[in-house]
C-alpha cells in the first residue's frame, strides 16, 4: 500500500500528470487495472459516502485478508494448447451469461454517482452481465429492470415482519425477478468503525440530500416503502428459509455462508444455490478470507447445488482461482462502485471489460478454452 501511494505521488509530480486530468484520468479508458479506479473515486465521492463504501468491521482485518489471500494461491499454466477461441460463458438457472463475473448487490449507489443503480444496470446491459440488486438500492427494482432490459436478481435483507417479507417477495415477483438472494450474514449486527471514523470528516448537512440521514439510513429506500415496522422483528433462521421456499417459486440463494455445516443445511432446506461470502469484510472481523472458506463451502454442497463466490476479487486471475476451486460464478462489489464513482456508467463498463479481459488472458495462459475446463488441476 505504501509503495502504491509513493507511485501515485510520483505520477502527480511528473510529466505523466499531463496525460491525466485533475481527477487522475481523462476517462475510464485511461484506467489500466481495477485499482486505478480507487483514487479518482475517492476524490469525487463525498467522504461520508466513501466511508460507507470503504468500511469493514472492527479492525478491517477481514476486509484486507480477502484480497491478500488470493496472492497465496498459485497457478499452474499449461502450454501448447490451441487457445485462439476462449469461451467465458456460463449458464445460471437456465440463463446463459457471457461471463461468470457478475455484479453483486451493493446498496445506496446514488451516494457514489447521481445515476446510481441505473448507470450500473445500463453498464450490465451493455456488457451482458448478470446484476444482483440490493434491498437498499436507491432506485426501485422496477426502474432498474427497465434500464437493464430484464429483471435483475434481487438480494433481500429480511424486512422486520413476515408480512413485510411476503410483501417484498410479491413485489419482486411482479417485477419479473426469478432469483431471490437472502443475505444472512449481517442480521446479528456489525461494528463499522471505519465508516464512523471517516464520516466525522464530512461537515455537510446530510439532510440536504438524504432527508434524515446518510447512505447508511435505509428506511427511506424505495424497496422499503410501505413496510410495516411496528411488529416483532423477523428472526433470520432456517425457518425463514423454509417459509420463503413455500412462499415463492423464485430460485432461492442463501448469501453469506462460510462453513460446510451451514452449506449442508442450506441444501437440506431446499436452497437452489449459496454464495460463499463474508460481505466484503463488512459482516464480522473473523480474519478469514472468503476464498479460504470456499473449499469447505464446496465440500458442504458436494455438487448438489451451485456455489457462487464474492469478496476480495480485484483481478480476473482472482476470478479464475475461485472458478478453479469450484465456484460457478464470481461476484464483484467495490471494484464496480469505484468505476461508478469515478466515471458513472462508463466506469462500470470499463471495470467489467478489464476483469473479463484478465480472466480470458488467464484462461489462455492456463490452456483452458472454456469455464468448464477450469479445474483444481490449475492450482498449486
Amino acid at each position: 500500500m505504501n509503495s502504491r501511494r509513493q507511485f501515485l505521488s510520483f505520477v502527480a509530480a511528473s510529466p505523466l500528470a499531463m496525460v491525466y486530468g485533475q481527477d487522475g484520468a481523462e476517462s475510464a479508458k485511461d484506467m489500466i487495472n481495477i485499482m486505478d479506479f480507487e483514487a479518482p473515486a475517492r476524490r469525487k465521492v463525498p467522504i461520508a459516502h466513501w466511508a460507507y463504501m470503504a468500511t469493514g468491521v472492527d479492525d478491517d482485518a477481514t476486509l484486507h485478508a480477502n484480497h491478500e489471500a488470493f496472492k497465496k494461491i498459485l497457478l499452474r499454466p499449461r502450454r501448447l494448447v490451441d487457445v485462439r477461441n476462449v469461451d467465458t460463458s456460463v449458464e445460471l438457472f437456465g440463463v446463459k451469461w457471457e461471463s461468470p463475473i457478475y455484479i453483486s448487490a451493493c446498496g445506496s449507489q446514488r451516494a457514489f454517482h447521481p445515476d446510481g443503480e441505473l448507470a450500473t444496470a445500463r453498464a450490465a446491459k451493455a456488457k451482458h452481465a448478470c446484476q444482483m440488486l440490493s434491498t437498499v438500492s436507491s432506485t426501485s427494482v422496477e426502474d432498474v429492470a427497465g434500464a437493464l432490459g430484464h429483471p435483475p436478481w434481487y438480494q433481500m435483507y429480511a424486512p422486520p415482519t413476515l408480512t413485510g417479507v411476503e410483501k417484498v417477495v410479491r413485489r419482486v415477483e411482479a417485477a419479473g425477478c426469478t432469483v431471490l438472494a437472502l443475505t444472512v450474514d449481517v442480521a446479528p449486527g456489525r461494528n463499522t468503525e471505519t465508516q464512523r471514523r471517516l464520516a466525522k470528516a464530512d461537515t455537510r448537512q446530510c439532510s440536504a440530500c438524504h432527508g434524515t440521514g446518510g447512505p447508511g439510513n435505509t428506511s427511506a429506500r424505495p424497496m422499503n416503502a410501505g413496510l410495516d415496522r411496528t411488529g416483532p422483528p423477523t428472526v433470520v433462521t432456517w425457518e425463514l428459509v423454509d417459509r420463503l421456499k413455500q412462499m415463492t417459486k423464485m430460485k432461492l440463494i442463501i448469501k453469506g455462508l462460510l462453513t460446510r455445516e451451514d452449506t449442508e443445511l442450506a441444501v437440506e432446506h431446499g436452497a437452489d444455490a449459496v454464495v460463499c461470502s463474508n460481505h466484503g469484510g463488512r459482516a464480522m472481523d473473523d480474519g478469514r478470507a472468503s476464498i479460504d472458506a470456499l473449499p469447505e463451502v464446496l465440500a458442504g454442497a458436494r455438487g448438489r447445488i451451485p456455489v457462487l463466490f464474492d469478496s476480495g476479487v480485484r483481478r480476473g486471475s482472482d476470478a479464475f482461482k475461485a472458478l478453479a476451486m469450484g465456484a460457478k460464478a464470481v461476484g464483484i462489489g467495490r471494484p464496480y462502485l469505484w468505476g461508478l464513482g469515478s466515471f458513472g456508467q462508463e466506469g462500470v463498463e470499463r471495470v467489467l471489460d478489464i476483469l473479463n479481459a484478465e480472466l480470458k488472458l488467464t484462461m489462455r495462459q492456463c490452456g483452458t478454452r472454456s469455464v468448464g475446463e477450469i479445474t483444481k488441476s490449475y492450482l498449486v
